[in-house]
């Protein structure tokens, strides 16, 4: 991860936040994802068995239907309008059900943990090693997500707390993405890497 080390976060005075995360070809998706934290959280939630583009164009499109992306009030919501929210046509997720209930699971946690604050993940955080751990304790949160949002944070926002360089992948992952066209390699790259997994299989 190329850069000149810093010891504050963003939020504490370090460089400027983007204006987008390019994740979806949609100007207002890729903003929203920029600009909310939650929002953010909640496009690594859904993104399994669907494409980035998908994925990440979800909170958007969640918040159109429940007014808000707020985790109190998504942890306060009843669960019957969660689900319909993600069954309604065009549905949110393939496995829409699953995805409002783990939804729900990942803004009760935020509420519980964080008073409803996700960027208290790492502003709050002591230590780079702390914030991968409280990254892992999320629901729907795994290793290779987490370590993605770490690079997304070290690379984008400039929150580097100490030992930061011991967690971030040295692998390419979306936090290495930083336009359409790096977001085309990457999933190309990402194609290819699952052909040769394939092939190694029938080996």
């Amino acid at each position: 991860m190329a850069g000149t080390k810093r010891s504050r976060t963003t939020e504490q005075g370090g460089a400027t936040p983007p204006t987008e995360l390019p994740f979806t070809g949609d100007p207002e998706a890729d903003a929203l994802l920029a600009a909310d934290p939650m929002a953010l959280l909640i496009g690594f939630l859904l993104d399994q068995q669907v494409t980035v583009q998908k994925a990440f164009s979800g909170p958007l499109e969640l918040r159109r239907r429940v007014g808000t992306l707020d985790a109190k009030a998504i942890a306060g919501m009843d669960p019957d309008r969660l689900d319909a929210a993600f069954r309604e046509r065009p549905a949110l997720h393939r496995f829409p059900g699953n995805m409002a209930r783990r939804t729900r699971d990942l803004a009760e946690a935020i509420a519980r943990e964080y008073d409803g604050d996700p960027r208290r993940i790492w502003t709050d955080a002591a230590d780079a090693r702390t914030l991968r751990a409280r990254l892992l304790a999320l629901p729907g949160i795994g290793e290779m997500k987490a370590a993605t949002i770490l690079g997304i944070l070290v690379n984008r926002y400039g929150v580097r707390p100490p030992g930061w360089e011991d967690v971030v992948p040295r692998h390419p992952t979306l936090a290495d993405v930083d336009s359409a066209e790096r977001l085309a390699e990457y999933q190309s790259g990402k194609r290819a890497h699952k052909a040769q997994m394939r092939e190694a299989a029938k080996g």
